[in-house]
């Protein structure tokens, strides 16, 4: 029973963290205002995102050296860099906590019998990096771009079933 095999066996799900997001939108802000010093809470009421949730995001930007952040009155966020030298790869494996897709890439907790032999691992490893590389082609510039300059024309990509699925890439 497929349900049975499922509790045994997890595929994971390549997903970013809440808090990553918010980064990149907190940077898109930010970016597309830089002739002055942004505010948590402006950034919170345009995002629609929580003013506890921001503050964490800009502290741990800050600290990473992507958003120069003004204490007191009158103070505020923006950019520590011009956005074409924000790399979204750079800025992604800075907010993450973890890569390990699955178990057996941390093989101090992991349970999994099959690490030896299997070819699971080396294949996820291989999807990390081409979401790397894909990420590490863009910079915060490109995300300020008109949609219509950054979209590309969808391409064919040949599914292994011998059917055909449409990808959607951007530049």
């Amino acid at each position: 029973k497929y349900t049975d095999f499922n509790c045994f066996f997890e595929i994971p799900t390549m997903r970013l963290t809440a808090l990553t997001d918010y980064a990149l939108r907190l940077l898109m802000y930010v970016a597309r205002h830089p002739q002055r010093l942004c505010t948590i809470a402006e950034v919170a009421q345009a995002q629609h995102v929580s003013q506890t949730h921001l503050m964490k995001v800009t502290h741990q930007l800050g600290q990473q050296g992507w958003l120069q952040t003004i204490r007191g009155k009158g103070g505020g966020i923006r950019l520590a860099h011009p956005p074409q030298n924000i790399g979204i790869g750079a800025v992604v494996r800075s907010m993450e906590p973890s890569f390990a897709l699955a178990e057996c890439f941390n093989p101090d907790h992991s349970s999994c019998r099959m690490t030896s032999h299997c070819q699971l691992t080396g294949i996820l490893e291989g999807a990390l990096m081409a979401f790397f590389a894909h990420l590490d082609r863009f910079t915060l510039a490109d995300l300020l771009r008109s949609p219509a300059l950054v979209e590309a024309p969808i391409t064919v990509i040949p599914h292994a079933a011998g059917k055909e699925k449409q990808a959607h890439s951007i530049r």
